[in-house]
C-alpha cells in the first residue's frame, strides 16, 4: 500500500485535502490514519472570531468516518483552521483486509492523535503554537477525553458532541457485562458479537431514507460496523475511567439531544432525539470531566447534533460559538 507526506485532493473535493499518515504496522498489515484540511483561499476577516488563531482536530465517532463540510465551514468562520481525522481502519485510513474500527485499547489512538498532531503544527516540542481545540463526536468523545486527561497542557479547550462516556445500562450493567466479555477477548478477541444496531439512527441522517446527508455507505453502513469482544472491552474500560473521574485541565462543553428514544422498533420521535445514548446519563458523566464543564441540551437533536435538523443544528453552532466567547476570548 502506498502512503505519502504531501497533501493531496480529498474526496470531498475542493477545498479540502487529506495527508495520509503511517503508523507502522500490526497483525493486519500495514496501518494508517488520514488526516482531512479544510483550505479555502485566504480572505479578509473585518471581525475576529473566537476561535482566531485555533487549530481545530475533531475525531468521528465509532463506524463512522469525516464527511460534515458545513461543520468545517462554521469552524473556517469563526477563524480557525478546521482539520478531522479519520482513525486506523475508518473511512480514509480503512485498508483491505483489515478489521473495520478494530483496536483493542483506545490509548493505542495516542499515535493517530500524535501524527495528527505533529502534522498540525502541534507536536509535544512545539513552541508558539497556535491555541487547540479538540472537537470528539461519540466514540471519538470518549477518546479525546481520555486523551485530554492523560496530555494535560496540550489543548486549550474540548468539546464534545454527544460522546460515549457509559455504557448505555449505566454503571450496574457495565460491570455485568465487562467480565463476560473480557473472557471472551481472551478467548477469542475478534468473534463477531450480536449486532443492536436496527438501522434507526442511519434512517434519521441518511438522505437515502429520512436524512438530508449524502456519504459513503461502505465507510458508513446502515447498521454499523460488527462488534468484537476486544474492541468493547476497551470501551467499557475507558467508561469505567470516566466514571471515576477525570481531571482533564481545559474547559468542556458538552452537547447532547434534549431526549433520547431507545426502542426496538421505529418512532417518529427518532426524527427529533438521540436513538443511540441514555442522554442523561451522559450529562452525568460529562459533569466528572473537568473542574469546568457546560452541559448544553439542544432541542430535537439527533445523535450527532451537527447532523440535526437545520433549525436544531443552528441552534447548536450558535451555543458553540456563545460558549467560546465566554471561554476562549483572550485565552
Amino acid at each position: 500500500m502506498t502512503t505519502t507526506h504531501e497533501w493531496r485532493p480529498d474526496i470531498l473535493g475542493a477545498p479540502f485535502e487529506q495527508l495520509t499518515l503511517p503508523l507502522g504496522r500490526d497483525a493486519e498489515g500495514e496501518v494508517v490514519a488520514t488526516l482531512v484540511r479544510y483550505s479555502p483561499p485566504p480572505r479578509l476577516h473585518l471581525h475576529r472570531g473566537p476561535a482566531a488563531d485555533a487549530d481545530v482536530l475533531y475525531v468521528h465517532g465509532w463506524s463512522d468516518y469525516f464527511f460534515q463540510t458545513e461543520l468545517a465551514r462554521f469552524w473556517h468562520d469563526q477563524g480557525a483552521r478546521f482539520h478531522a481525522l479519520d482513525l486506523r481502519k475508518y473511512g480514509r485510513s480503512l485498508r483491505e483486509g483489515q478489521t473495520p474500527g478494530f483496536v483493542d485499547d483506545l490509548a493505542i489512538y495516542d499515535e493517530d492523535i500524535a501524527a495528527a498532531l505533529d502534522a498540525m503544527g502541534h507536536g509535544e516540542d512545539a513552541r508558539g503554537r497556535r491555541r487547540l481545540i479538540l472537537v470528539g463526536h461519540s466514540t471519538g468523545g470518549l477518546t479525546l477525553s481520555l486523551w485530554a486527561d492523560r496530555h494535560p497542557g496540550r489543548a486549550q479547550a474540548l468539546i464534545l458532541n454527544s460522546p460515549w462516556l457509559e455504557f448505555q445500562a449505566r454503571s450496574a450493567g457495565r460491570a455485568a457485562l465487562t467480565p463476560l466479555v473480557d473472557l471472551r477477548a481472551r478467548i477469542d478477541p475478534k468473534a463477531t458479537m450480536p449486532n443492536v444496531d436496527l438501522g434507526f439512527y442511519t434512517r434519521t441522517v441518511s438522505r437515502t431514507l429520512d436524512g438530508e446527508w449524502d456519504y459513503d455507505l461502505a465507510w458508513r453502513p446502515v447498521r454499523g460496523f460488527r462488534v468484537h469482544p476486544a474492541w468493547l472491552t476497551a470501551v467499557l474500560a475507558g467508561h469505567a475511567r470516566v466514571a471515576a473521574g477525570l481531571h482533564i485541565d481545559a474547559p468542556v462543553l458538552t452537547l447532547l439531544s434534549a431526549r433520547s428514544t431507545l426502542l426496538p422498533y421505529w418512532t417518529p420521535d427518532m426524527l427529533k432525539s438521540d436513538v443511540v445514548l441514555v442522554v442523561r446519563d451522559i450529562a452525568e458523566r460529562a459533569l466528572g470531566l473537568a473542574p469546568t464543564v457546560t452541559v448544553s441540551w439542544v432541542q430535537d437533536a439527533l445523535h450527532d447534533v451537527f447532523l440535526s435538523a437545520p433549525p436544531v443544528r443552528c441552534a447548536a453552532y450558535a451555543a458553540v460559538e456563545r460558549w467560546m466567547r465566554g471561554y476562549l476570548s483572550g485565552s
